[in-house]
């Protein structure tokens, strides 16, 4: 089934008037067996245009390596020149020089410039895979929202299905003995009225439903069908210490971050290095010569020569009228923005550590305390409608009792939704929410093949040699010194009663 159909089908399902169940999406859809989250994961991992259009980011980033080790290198290029020159008239004589160069230049000494961009050029690099994690949790952690999101909805679908037909019964046994007069004509509209309501709320059910399936098929790729129901996540931790430590370890934002930095710090010195002399071996092979046309002589052709010529350069720049100065402080100041980014970004994944630890807590005791008032709420509606037959209690008590078991199926439905998102936001927090993790037979994306293919493409055999003397020389790339770290939050007691307070 194509994309425009799944969104389709969610539109058609939310403005048809039709009691429409969880069977019939199923049907849109066939399948052997019921899809299941690690298909959906896998799928999107495979297929969704936001993380193949990351990867191929990270793979164009993969060639500044190969340009910056461009200044390891020799530079050779050929030339080719052809010219027409015409005397005067009384003359009337013309001639077609012509020469060929071959030029060939070999750095020796830039200075420390090519390696501090061979630097700073892994440094992108390494941040850009940091980048490709990060996207891959976001992917991740929206099929998973996506996932639950339209389980929770057939659930709730079904949920309010079976509320309508509960209360059209209810209707019925109310109009019969009010034909009866066992009670009056106000039990009659409690219980309509009731009906009415259960009614609209079976609409809404069937819209929600189809957003929560559009928003599936943007994300997976294809319209969900009937879903198995969620495994346990892998890798939770049992305390938030715990995660505060993995995050910090494995968070992508802050290891991009700090690779971010390492990159801005190389290019501190690759400024540096504008000021200090370069030193390189030059050589140029030309051969040319002329045709000259004279109406005495008729054509004839001048001598060819050929000519050799080596040298060795060495430049030390001397003023650049405040340029490199300025350069230098440039690249200082940026350096100091990307510190201040990996502390920012601890912060922030400390926060986000905290946030869905908290909400993860208090899903938990929402799914204790709401299947607890769905056990005691069947009770007490079973018990009033025993009660409702012998004259113990009114319609309005037995409707009373059926919405509230009805409001603590749907709590208990969202409130294990909202476990299963908030573990995955800490998963995420963590950096642990990777398609390894969560789909282990899944074959996964190997950034480090895609720049193995292309880190050695225009080597030369002395390269290392020229890398060696160039670094030997190069200014210190200054290491970042250590920012303080932010205060943890405190753990929740065990109740889950408190909230931590970022």
């Amino acid at each position: 089934m194509s994309i425009r159909s799944g969104f389709r089908l969610g539109l058609v399902a939310a403005a048809s008037g039709a009691a429409l169940t969880v069977a019939t999406f199923a049907v849109a859809q066939p399948q052997a067996q019921p899809q299941t989250l690690a298909d959906a994961l896998t799928l999107a991992y495979q297929t969704n245009p936001t993380l193949l259009s990351q990867r191929a980011q990270l793979r164009a980033l993969d060639e500044s390596y190969v340009q910056a080790r461009v200044g390891y290198r020799p530079q050779v290029s050929v030339g080719v020149e052809a010219d027409y020159a015409k005397e005067s008239a009384t003359l009337n004589r013309s001639s077609e020089p012509v020469s060929a160069t071959l030029s060939a230049s070999q750095p020796i000494y830039t200075g420390g410039y090519a390696s501090a961009s061979v630097r700073a050029a892994e440094g992108d690099i390494r941040a850009g895979r940091e980048q490709l994690r990060q996207t891959e949790a976001n992917v991740l952690q929206s099929v998973i929202a996506a996932y639950v999101d339209v389980r929770r909805d057939q659930q709730a679908l079904t949920i309010q299905q079976d509320n309508v037909n509960v209360l059209r019964h209810q209707l019925a046994e109310t109009k019969a003995k009010f034909e009866v007069g066992q009670i009056t004509r106000t039990d009659v509209a409690q219980a309509e009225a009731r009906l009415a309501g259960a009614r609209a709320g079976l609409a809404s059910a069937r819209a929600n439903l189809g957003v929560s399936r559009a928003n599936y098929t943007a994300v997976v790729g294809q319209s969900p069908g009937d879903l198995a129901p969620e495994p346990e996540l892998p890798g939770l931790p049992a305390t938030v210490d715990q995660a505060f430590d993995t995050a910090e370890r494995d968070n992508p934002g802050i290891l991009a971050a700090d690779y971010a930095e390492q990159a801005a710090a190389a290019r501190v010195a690759a400024a540096k290095a504008a000021d200090r002399p370069t030193v390189s071996l030059r050589a140029t092979y030309g051969y040319g010569g002329f045709l000259q046309n004279q109406p005495a002589l008729g054509e004839t052709t001048g001598p060819w020569q050929r000519a050799v010529t080596a040298s060795a350069v060495v430049t030390q720049p001397l003023f650049t009228g405040g340029m490199n100065a300025s350069r230098i402080r440039q690249a200082a100041e940026t350096d100091n923005t990307k510190r201040l980014g990996v502390d920012s970004a601890r912060r922030l994944a400390i926060q986000s550590v905290s946030q869905s630890w908290n909400q993860l807590l208090a899903a938990r005791a929402s799914v204790t305390a709401n299947a607890e008032q769905v056990r005691a709420d069947q009770i007490a509606y079973e018990g009033a409608r025993q009660e409702h037959d012998v004259g113990l209690r009114t319609t309005l008590d037995v409707l009373n009792a059926e919405q509230e078991l009805h409001n603590a199926e749907l709590a208990l439905v969202t409130a294990r939704h909202d476990q299963y998102v908030a573990g995955a936001g800490v998963l995420s927090a963590m950096g642990l929410l990777e398609a390894r993790n969560l789909t282990p037979g899944t074959a996964t994306y190997d950034p480090a093949k895609s720049f193995n293919r292309v880190r050695h493409a225009g080597s030369v055999p002395w390269e290392g040699i020229v890398a060696g003397v160039d670094r030997a020389g190069s200014p210190t790339i200054r290491k970042r010194p250590p920012v303080a770290e932010p205060a943890r939050p405190a753990e929740p007691s065990a109740a889950g009663a408190e909230v931590v307070d970022p």
